[in-house]
Formats: structure tokens, sequence, C-alpha cells
């Protein structure tokens, strides 16, 4: 077909000012500290007025305005410690509207340990108004769950733990070892699986993490055994409504069929699963719909593709390994980018001197406009002769990878697109290296 040619070049993104970034070209992306010297961040949420809402198990809830940690908390609770405290966060779907948050933590009350989710009214950068949705869950110093998101059906999704009693988890009379399907004021959707009651799954033992791909299928994290049937045997679930889990009668590749078996786990090896997020987005293309994994013990970011119509997994890949420590939480910004958080200051970790901290993974270039930079020197039947390019001053002649689109692209991005894969200094067909002057 015939027509003029106009070459473009890639624009590179305005990022919001952070601390400082770190490339790692073997993955095409660079990751940047968004907040640091945080007392262990638990998990994240983003509000569609852009700023960021966080806790930190201390008892804290944080802030972040205009790409700034506001220094003083929206809200600062009495919380238990150990494993527990204050940990899940979401906002509304309608939070635009309503500014409601909600939030899990675990308390004591003199002798007994609980965990509850309320919801609180947000103005001015603080929380107030307290609405009890669930109280008294069973509690302990570990396993106590805590993650809470609403799914694409605006139910409030709760992950509980078997609050280190693993004979509650098989049973419907508590709420422990359970994930949750409650709808935003507390009461119970008629459309749940059981009667007249809150759950949702059963046979957990310590589930933190849980994500929607976009058909809508749920997946859950969750920590395997410590001891008290063997250890390591993490797992990866696909949680379907009224099925049961196994805990604690199957772990890792025992069946039973009354049971779920996991669709991926650890086997020998721990990695201590916490917060997940499919990665719905396009930022990244070699990530888009993967399932990501906060790990801790594992001390890495996990990268899993799943065919969830067959039930497989596809591939399993640790990502930066040992580069940021602890990892509690995942979860993928309005902005498109994959945000982390470490937690290398809750006991068990080995903190550097700024931990701990929020990360965004964001590409080592990123293309989000185009401008016309040259044109061939005549119209052409098909294709362009790259003998024909030339390019301004100060651009060099690159290729895209998969399909030969010559681009002139400027001279500090040339190496870059190279590096990660996006471009090459060649035709495909041809010979020519580095063409441009």
């Amino acid at each position: 077909m015939k027509g003029i040619f106009i070459i473009f070049a890639a624009l590179l993104i305005v990022i919001i000012p952070t601390s400082y970034a770190q490339e790692f070209p073997e993955y095409g992306v660079k990751v940047e500290t968004v907040a640091e010297n945080l007392e262990v961040p638990w998990a994240i949420a983003f509000a569609p007025d852009d700023r960021v809402f966080f806790t930190e198990r201390i008892g804290k809830v944080r802030v972040i305005q205009d790409g700034v940690l506001n220094p003083e908390p929206a809200l600062t609770l009495d919380v238990a410690g150990t494993e527990g405290g204050l940990l899940g966060i979401a906002l509304d779907p309608n939070f635009s509207e309503n500014h409601y948050v909600y939030l899990y933590y675990t308390y004591n009350d003199f002798l007994n340990t609980y965990n509850k989710v309320v919801r609180y009214t947000e103005s001015d950068n603080t929380l107030h108004d307290e609405f009890v949705l669930l109280d008294k869950i069973p509690g302990a110093p570990w396993h106590d769950g805590g993650r809470i998101k609403f799914g694409p059906d605006g139910k409030l999704y709760v992950t509980l733990g078997d609050a280190s009693d693993y004979s509650r988890s098989q049973k419907m009379d508590s709420l422990a070892g359970k994930i949750l399907r409650i709808n935003s004021d507390g009461s119970i959707p008629k459309d749940n699986p059981f009667e007249d009651s809150l759950i949702y799954s059963l046979g957990h033992r310590n589930p933190q993490g849980l994500d929607w791909d976009s058909l809508g299928n749920l997946v859950a994290t969750e920590h395997g055994p410590s001891g008290e049937r063997g250890f390591a045997h993490d797992e990866v679930n696909v949680i379907e409504s009224g099925k049961n889990y196994g805990w604690p009668e199957i772990v890792g590749d025992e069946t039973d069929e009354k049971f779920v078996s996991p669709i991926l786990h650890t086997g020998d090896e721990t990695w201590a699963p916490s917060g997940a997020a499919f990665y719905k987005s396009d930022k990244i293309s070699e990530w888009s719909e993967k399932f990501f994994v906060a790990t801790l013990r594992g001390v890495h970011l996990r990268m899993i593709d799943f065919d969830l119509e067959n039930n497989a997994v596809l591939s399993s890949e640790a990502l930066f390994s040992g580069e940021f420590g602890r990892l509690r939480d995942a979860s993928v910004g309005p902005d498109g980018h994959l945000y982390i958080l470490t937690s290398n200051r809750d006991g068990r970790g080995g903190p550097a001197v700024n931990d701990d901290r929020i990360l965004r993974i964001v590409p080592l270039v990123e293309k989000t406009s185009l401008e016309p930079v040259a044109t061939p020197k005549k119209q052409m039947d098909s294709g362009v002769d790259p003998h024909m390019i030339q390019c301004n001053e100060g651009l060099k002649l690159i290729f895209k990878a998969n399909g030969w689109v010559p681009a002139c692209v400027k001279t500090s991005s040339y190496q870059k697109l190279i590096d990660i894969g996006w471009a090459a200094d060649h035709h495909p067909d041809d010979h020519m290296i580095n063409m441009s002057k």
C-alpha cells in the first residue's frame, strides 16, 4: 500500500520525584523508592484522586499525597503485637462519594486476642467515626490472616488465619481459617454459598494475599506449615465459592476428594507468600495478566503465569532475589505500575538504613507519546528501505525487534531500548549495523 511513512521517536515519561531508582536491565525495569523509613508497612490502597493510603503494622494509617508522605498519620490505633497489628486496608469502590476506608486489625481484650474489620470515614487525610463491621474474630500472636479487598462483584473479601489452632479451619462455627465475603455494611450477602454465613471458603491456614484476574477468577496465597505438618508447602489456591481447601487434613501433594488441592505449592521450599496481584496493565507487556506474589522468607517477588482454564501453571519465576529483603505486599496502582512493600523491620529481616520502603516498578524506557522526527526520501510501495532513512542530529536509527518498524530515537534512549529487547540496531533481514550517523 502506497503512502508516506512517518518515523516516530519514543519519549520518556515524566516520573513523580523519588529518592532514587535502581535499574534491572535483565527485567527491563527500574525500581523507584516512593516512601522510606517506614514502620513495617503491611497493605496499600489507591484513591481515585491519586492519593496512596497504606497501613503500618504498629497501628498507623499513612497517606502519600502529590508524591509526598504526610508526616502525620491519618489514624493511630492501639493494636496487638507479634504477627498481628494493623494489617489490611481497602477503599470503598464508591470512595469518591463516601470516603469510606476499611481496616483489619488485631487487638487485645484482657487475656484474649481478637481481630476486627472496621470502617472509617476520611476527610482532610484524617480517619474518623469508626463503624464496626465484624468483631471478635479469633486472633493470636500468629496466623491472623488480614488481607481485605473488594472483589469485582462489589463485595468485601477478608482472609482469616487459623489463629494458631488448626482445628478451627474445618469448623463452620468458627470464622478462623476462612475467606469471608461480606457486604460493605458487614451484613451477609444473600448469594453466599452457606446459608446465613459470611464464609466463602474454608480449610485455610494463614491466607495473606488475594486478587482477581481479568475474567474474575480469584486466586489466594497461603502460608504453609511451620512444624505442625512438617515445613514449607506454601500454597497458591484458585478460590471457588463454598470449597474446602483442606487444612489441616491435606498439605502439598496430598489429595482427598473432599478437598481442593492447590494449583501450586512450594514443596520443601518456604516462600512465606503474602500480598499478591494480577498485573492487569500494559506498562510492561511481558508481565500482562501474570500473578505477582510478595514473599517474606523467600525475599523475592514471585511471577507466576497461569492457564486457569486448564488449572495449570505455565511458569513460576523469582524476581529481585535478595535485592529488597522481605516483601509484604504487591499491588498495581491506577498508574498501571506495580508497587511492593518491604517488611524488613518486622523482627525477622535485616533492615537497610532506609527501610522499610514502598517501591514502584516501572519500565526502563516507557513509550507514552510519539512525535515525527524523520521521513523517508520518497514514497514506497511497501515498507521503508532503511538505507533511505536519515536521522536528525542527536538521534539514532533503531528497529522494532518484532516487525522491523524503524524509528529515530534519542541517543540517550538508544542503548536502553536494545538492552531490554524492545528494539534492534539492525533490520532483522539485513546485516546493517548502526546505519545512522
